[in-house]
């Protein structure tokens, strides 16, 4: 099954770029564009076919806050990944809060941007290497919130399945347990750490030392 992506972005010349490197993987359908966040979401109101859309952060009219919170309530399958220039924590953290589950940064090399787009088509969260370099750096510089006494061991399992993109489903597996069981401590581990959603959970894995890069 082939895929159909969307690049929005207001800088005509990155998109067509990018569309023309993407255009040479066999595995995309579609590639379509918009350049601000309302015209991205007018197509998707017009039902544009779309399974994955890279999306700027700052753009005109509507930037791709706004733009990956009302997409998502249109079409809650939809995958989101982040475009930044900047990897400061306000950045990705409002997008993510938003919904997107990657986030890349712009002067990312064309083989992380296959991959970004491959693991999220299969599921799995996406952060670009500097990213998650940054994260590190601060948490070095920044006590943690101490949850970890409240975490219990098969949630840190769970956890450990969850940063590696697997689904409840193939962790219940993993574990020979339900897929039921999974459900709850995956409920358990969003209640305790605050995380809104998977990709806030792998954020919190990789700031208090469960998942390294």
């Amino acid at each position: 099954m082939k895929l159909n992506l969307f690049l929005v972005d207001d800088h005509s010349l990155f998109r067509e770029g990018l569309k023309f490197l993407l255009s040479n993987f066999d595995f995309i359908e579609n590639i379509y564009e918009a350049e601000n966040g309302m015209q991205f979401i007018s197509a998707l109101k017009n039902n544009t076919p779309v399974d994955i859309a890279l999306l700027d952060i700052e753009m005109p009219v509507m930037n791709g806050i706004e733009a990956t919170r009302q997409a998502l309530l249109i079409r809650p399958e939809l995958k989101i990944i982040a475009l930044s220039m900047y990897s400061e924590e306000s950045y990705y953290s409002s997008m993510i809060d938003a919904g997107a589950v990657g986030f890349l940064m712009k002067n990312s090399n064309f083989s992380e941007v296959k991959k970004a787009i491959s693991d999220v088509w299969e599921g799995k969260n996406y952060f670009s290497s500097e990213i998650l370099q940054s994260i590190l750096t601060r948490v070095m510089h920044k006590k943690q919130q101490n949850v970890n006494d409240e975490i219990t061991e098969r949630e840190t399992e769970i956890l450990f399945y969850i940063c590696k993109g697997l689904s409840n489903a193939e962790i219940a597996r993993e574990l020979t347990i339900s897929k039921r069981t999974v459900d709850k401590h995956r409920e358990n581990l969003l209640e305790k750490t605050t995380s809104k959603n998977t990709a806030n959970l792998v954020i919190f894995a990789i700031k208090n030392g469960y998942f390294s890069i």
